[in-house]
């Protein structure tokens, strides 16, 4: 029987970020969302979840996951970020499947779902997004032409009392489910479809 992955450092008490993508290829603007969710958020830790594939896009010309994930380990550079591809060890299709994994192997553990302002654009498109949205905080981070479509989406509409205040992002990990959070600050124009087509950044803020 084969034994349970190896799991990137955590305890009980302690506040990790999850941050998810294909990474194809990773870029400045995933380090940037992880750095901000460490300082505004008060977490001990981010893991950058590499993942096999999307199911909302064309994962035909997908590099190896193995290439990926070598390729944002040498990006993140951080002592505090670590990269990890468990969600294909555990069969996991959709991000609800890896929070609810999470939350029952770790369950002392304090996540917060990280996402671009782009994801949140389609979160309701997700596969049980609102079942989500119910088992773990979120932190939406601003993208560049993205803040009102984020602010005006299905999902924000649908979750606008569970909404945090900004200077209460301190407080995010610590709330019960429903809850999030838009954090603006610094922005990054970088976007790996621009970077995969040799393109000029911030014409495509998909990740």
């Amino acid at each position: 029987m084969a034994g349970l992955p190896v799991l990137p450092t955590h305890a009980p008490g302690m506040n990790i970020g999850l941050f998810g993508g294909s990474f194809n290829p990773p870029h400045a603007g995933h380090r940037l969302v992880a750095t901000a969710a460490l300082k505004r958020l008060g977490l001990h830790r981010v893991w950058w979840l590499v993942t096999p594939g999307n199911p909302l896009k064309n994962n035909s010309e997908l590099p190896a996951l193995a290439t990926r994930l070598a390729a944002a380990r040498r990006l993140a550079r951080h002592p505090r970020v670590s990269v990890t591809g468990f969600e294909a060890e555990i069969g996991a299709r959709y991000t609800y499947d890896t929070v609810a994994y999470l939350k029952r192997r770790c369950p002392e553990v304090r996540f917060v779902w990280l996402m671009g302002a782009d994801s949140f654009a389609n979160f309701h498109r997700w596969q049980n997004w609102r079942r989500m949205a119910a088992l773990i905080p979120i932190a939406v981070i601003d993208r560049p032409g993205l803040t009102i479509a984020a602010a005006r989406s299905r999902a924000a509409t649908a979750l606008a009392r569970y909404r945090l205040p900004e200077e209460e992002a301190h407080l995010l990990a610590g709330r019960p489910p429903p809850a999030w959070i838009f954090l603006h600050g610094p922005r990054s124009p970088l976007s790996s479809t621009a970077l995969r087509r040799g393109a000029e950044p911030g014409g495509d803020a998909s990740r």
